[in-house]
């Protein structure tokens, strides 16, 4: 059963000494790992306090609060251009583990279809992409987070592709073109690095064209950067990703990856492949049917389109219908 916002409340002052709650509230986007409310103290100072709802989230939290220590030293040197949730106290739960609680970072979810092409948003966007995978690697390694270099992450790409396939619910003209495509080894040819790793427009915080937080680091890791801009791919406007990308590039120092695109378009379909895994593992019939609808929708509009008398021989993208 899900803690109550007073419950969590209560959390909150164990965590924090001191800190007198005047009111809490639920977050507009509480997530599903964690309970997540935001306690508001008497001098109207707002607190974020998180409790894990199962082990795993548990583990993952204690790995994230040693990772945000280092990360909470870059942006305050400059080397990030926002802020992250650096823990500031603790509390024990009576089933085993932790909560967290942190001061609130302000800001609001970064809305990509409000978005505008050019200097402002856009870009503040792209740069701040860039300074997390410009990041030395030590900052996830000293964490205790995993790290890959790049065959081994095409290896677990390749094993997952492999598993979705088992169960028998991917279209197979989907399978081949992911296959073949896991097969080029020039497109994985990429230099790991750090990496967000579940990157949204709801882990973004901005206010007044900045990027003020990101949020949600448990899934950090060194791998592939293509991953963090999957998202922005498939959800901002092509104008707007285009802005956003080149910000990003202008960001990064001695990037020579010329299939960074094309591999951050595959990553966001084999998203899909994992949400299916998912609700497969934990035989949730309504994610599974939700995953393949959207794959059956992303097969269709890849398949190649008829041109005159021949059919062109190369697949339409689908991103749009990801949306």
């Amino acid at each position: 059963m899900p803690r109550s916002p007073l419950a969590l409340a209560a959390l909150a002052t164990v965590a924090v000494p001191g800190l007198d709650a005047f009111d809490v509230r639920r977050p507009v986007h509480p997530g599903t790992d964690f309970d997540i409310a935001v306690v508001v103290d008497a001098n109207r100072r707002r607190w974020v306090v998180r409790a894990p709802v199962h082990a795993a989230a548990g583990a993952a939290l204690e790995a994230e609060a040693v990772l945000l220590d280092g990360l909470a030293r870059a942006s305050e040197a400059g080397t990030l251009p926002f802020a992250v949730p650096r823990p500031v106290g603790f509390a024990h739960l009576p089933e085993g583990g932790r909560a967290a609680v942190h001061a609130e970072i302000p800001g609001v979810a970064l809305d990509v279809t409000r978005l505008v092409p050019g200097p402002g948003m856009c870009a503040a966007v792209g740069r701040a992409v860039a300074a997390i995978h410009e990041l030395p690697v030590s900052v996830v390694e000293d964490a205790g987070l995993p790290a890959y270099d790049a065959q081994e992450y095409r290896a677990r790409r390749q094993s997952e592709v492999d598993e979705a396939a088992r169960t028998g619910k991917v279209p197979p003209t989907l399978l081949r073109r992911w296959e073949e495509r896991l097969e080029d080894v020039a497109l994985w040819r990429f230099q790991p690095t750090v990496v967000h790793g579940d990157l949204t427009n709801e882990r973004i915080l901005v206010r007044d064209d900045e990027v003020t937080g990101i949020l949600h680091w448990g899934d950090a890791s060194v791998a592939d950067p293509a991953d963090d801009l999957s998202w922005l791919l498939v959800a901002a406007p092509p104008e707007v990703a285009d802005s956003i990308m080149e910000a990003y590039q202008l960001r990064r120092t001695e990037l020579l990856d010329p299939y960074l695109t094309e591999r951050a378009l595959l990553a966001g379909e084999l998203a899909l492949a994992r949400w299916l895994l998912y609700g497969v593992r934990s035989g949730d019939a309504d994610v599974v049917a939700d995953a393949v609808e959207m794959l059956e929708d992303l097969d269709a509009h890849t398949r190649p389109v008829p041109v005159g008398p021949a059919a062109a021989t190369e697949p339409v993208p689908a991103v749009g219908s990801l949306v």
